[in-house]
């Protein structure tokens, strides 16, 4: 077995292919770069651990160009990515679920807070006014206003879950979600 990144996005291009990207119907020119082609990509910057589009863009010519027909450059793929980006949850949700540890019977659980503002200003002004609250961490031993985050994850480090509730106990508006 070779651990090639070429055969990785091969075989993560025939799985988004036939999985998550639909038929693409009706007239028109066709996109240079396909849909499952950005999400390989976008994946193989996630690996890479390349968090700079244009030093990516770079790479990629000299790297992976040769599995993909058309590279864009920095500004296109930028666009790319940000239309696609119900796309590129969609195929995270579907590698998700069907890899092994969506099923694992142990979860974890991990909460942290996030202060939205700090101010009476900011509170007043603030888009979240009716969503946010204030609570207490013990963790900081401090009081906050915003929002609390909580995660539910696999042991091998998947996440399963996140809600992002006020901080207030008891607060019947945590949707979980994913």
């Amino acid at each position: 077995m070779t651990n090639s990144l070429d055969a990785l996005l091969s075989a993560l291009y025939v799985e988004i292919d036939g999985q998550v990207v639909p038929a693409r119907r009706g007239r028109g020119r066709r996109p240079r770069l396909s849909d499952a082609e950005l999400v390989c990509l976008a994946v193989a910057q996630v690996l890479l651990g390349i968090d700079n589009e244009h030093r990516w863009v770079r790479f990629a010519y000299c790297r992976v160009g040769h599995l993909f027909r058309y590279l864009p450059n920095q500004p296109g793929y930028h666009q790319r990515l940000k239309t696609a980006a119900p796309l590129l949850a969609q195929a995270i949700t579907y590698l998700a679920r069907v890899s092994p540890a969506w099923c694992d019977d142990p979860c974890l659980v991990d909460a942290t807070p996030v202060p939205c503002g700090a101010s009476r200003e900011t509170v007043k002004r603030s888009q979240l006014a009716g969503f946010a609250g204030y609570g207490y961490c013990a963790a900081h031993s401090r009081f906050s206003w915003g929002l609390k985050f909580y995660l539910l994850a696999a042991p091998d480090g998947m996440p399963i879950a996140c809600a992002w509730p006020t901080p207030r106990p008891g607060n019947a508006r945590s949707a979980w979600t994913c």
